[in-house]
């Protein structure tokens, strides 16, 4: 009886990394990731900023290294539209992104909510009395558990979806943050780490 429940016991703990955690981002510049589209990504004041371009289009930043497994944790801030997203177990081909989405969108727009870009589009959106979670214009912390075929959100330490996807397990991929179509966007991003599990 005891060891089944010590078993347990990591199902009901919340978010918490027991791996090594990695720097993404190292704070001064975009080594270790990767531009694509003509959307502006730039470092100002040990912040990773995306920026609407004079084009309007999607625009992404990717990893180079491919992750399957892993625990990651970013905080973002949403300046202007914050139509934006945090890409997994993805790859790219100039802008059109193959992979899964985890939200990041202004208000009442599913911030913590799984969107397969051109696949099946969304797959889960938060409870709707979870949107009061996000903090307009302030920090946000967005945390991100896959292993396997299951998949968690975390928004500001409030678990936002826990989605089973078969189409999930054994693929590999870049991390890759969105800069949403349409102009106007400016997003704020730091302390982006993951852990491999």
């Amino acid at each position: 009886m005891t060891k089944l429940l010590m078993l347990a016991l990591p199902v009901l703990l919340p978010f918490t990394s027991y791996a090594q955690e990695i720097e993404l981002f190292n704070g001064a510049d975009l080594t270790g990731w990767k531009i694509h589209g003509t959307e502006k990504w730039y470092v100002e004041n040990g912040e990773l900023v995306c920026e609407s371009g004079p084009d309007e289009a999607y625009g992404y930043l990717a990893t180079d290294e491919h992750f399957e497994n892993f625990e990651l944790s970013v905080e973002f801030k949403q300046e202007a539209d914050g139509n934006s997203g945090v890409f997994f177990r993805s790859t790219l081909e100039g802008t059109k992104i193959t992979g899964w989405q985890a939200e990041v969108a202004p208000p009442g727009h599913n911030t913590g909510g799984i969107y397969e870009s051109y696949g099946r589009g969304w797959l889960i959106k938060p409870p709707v009395e979870k949107d009061s979670v996000l903090k307009e214009g302030g920090w946000n912390t967005l945390k991100i558990r896959a292993v396997g075929s299951h998949v968690q959100t975390w928004l500001n330490d409030v678990q936002m979806i826990s989605l089973d996807d078969e189409k999930l397990a054994g693929v590999s991929g870049s991390i890759a943050l969105q800069i949403h179509s349409g102009g106007g966007i400016k997003v704020r991003w730091r302390n982006i780490t993951i852990a491999r599990l």
